[in-house]
């Protein structure tokens, strides 16, 4: 009877050959990077610059178990890695074209913001601007209820907090990144009065993490919009800013106006903006090109 073969440990997770990642074109990257690394969660996700190129690295859970993608810009190249079970990285790509926004009909956007005089400078300055996402849906709802009334500094040293406490270790090769974000039921498990936040918002956050671990709130891009801005505002603590962050970042949804976000309403009164209303079906665009002073 021949041995029975004995199973190696897996090792760290690191990412194969970079492969380009299609976009539509053009493909405002640095802009793009900029935002991302605002909203980064230390030890989730990573940035780099090397010389001209800049480098996002991050880990995801997957069906198969945790993988790492490694993203990175040249200026005229989006570059995409993945390091993982093979069975997931279909997956992978799908949420890291979310994440980037790759099919962004940018031409149709900057026909129209760039019509109108107040963002018209803006659409010139940044052709091929993209909506900053997210590579899983619920995890950036609850970065968005983290991100109420604090800059995005802060609310990044939330998170990592919140990962740090809740999330899950992971190895990859280099050390980058090194955790899971938490799973929503370790979240909706967690004593709110011990959270690194507002007690009122940390009731909130694990409210939602509830919400989405035992189903009653489904967060997937597929359900139409309304429905679920309809089921976030229902849930206590989060009001129309954090149900629509929500649904510019976790689902890409194009015609989202953060009319509430102090940013967005500085800017509108800087430029005299009286009828935003012109922007649509791209005020989420419109919102990000309001955002590009503050990043």
């Amino acid at each position: 009877m021949p041995p029975v073969p004995v199973l190696a440990e897996p090792g760290p997770l690191e990412p194969g050959p970079a492969r380009p990642l299609a976009t539509t074109e053009p493909f405002d990257g640095a802009t793009l990077f900029a935002f991302l690394r605002r909203f980064a969660v230390p030890g989730v996700e990573a940035h780099t610059v090397d010389g001209d190129v800049l480098g996002l690295t991050r880990t995801l859970r997957l069906a198969h178990g945790p993988a790492v993608v490694r993203l990175t810009w040249d200026g005229a190249t989006l570059a995409l890695a993945f390091g993982g079970h093979p069975d997931d990285e279909a997956d992978a790509q799908a949420r890291v074209r979310r994440l980037v926004d790759a099919d962004a009909p940018v031409q149709e956007v900057a026909t129209t913001l760039g019509a109108d005089p107040y963002l018209a400078d803006d659409v010139a300055t940044s052709p091929g601007l993209r909506l900053p996402g997210g590579t899983d849906v619920a995890e950036a709802a609850v970065q968005a209820l983290v991100s109420q009334q604090v800059s995005m500094a802060a609310a990044a040293r939330c998170s990592a907090k919140l990962t740090e406490a809740y999330g899950e270790p992971v190895a990859v090769a280099d050390g980058s990144v090194s955790m899971l974000f938490p799973r929503m039921a370790a979240l909706a498990a967690a004593d709110p009065e011990t959270l690194p936040m507002p007690r009122a918002r940390g009731r909130a956050l694990v409210g939602l993490a509830a919400a989405v671990a035992d189903g009653r709130l489904v967060l997937e891009v597929a359900r139409p919009w309304r429905d679920l801005r309809t089921e976030l505002l229902a849930l206590p603590g989060i009001g129309p800013w954090t149900a629509d962050v929500v649904g510019l970042r976790a689902l890409g949804e194009r015609d989202v106006l953060l009319g509430t976000d102090l940013a967005v309403r500085r800017q509108l009164e800087a430029r005299g903006v009286t009828d935003p209303a012109a922007w649509s079906p791209f005020r989420s665009y419109a919102t990000v090109h309001l955002w590009r002073p503050y990043v």
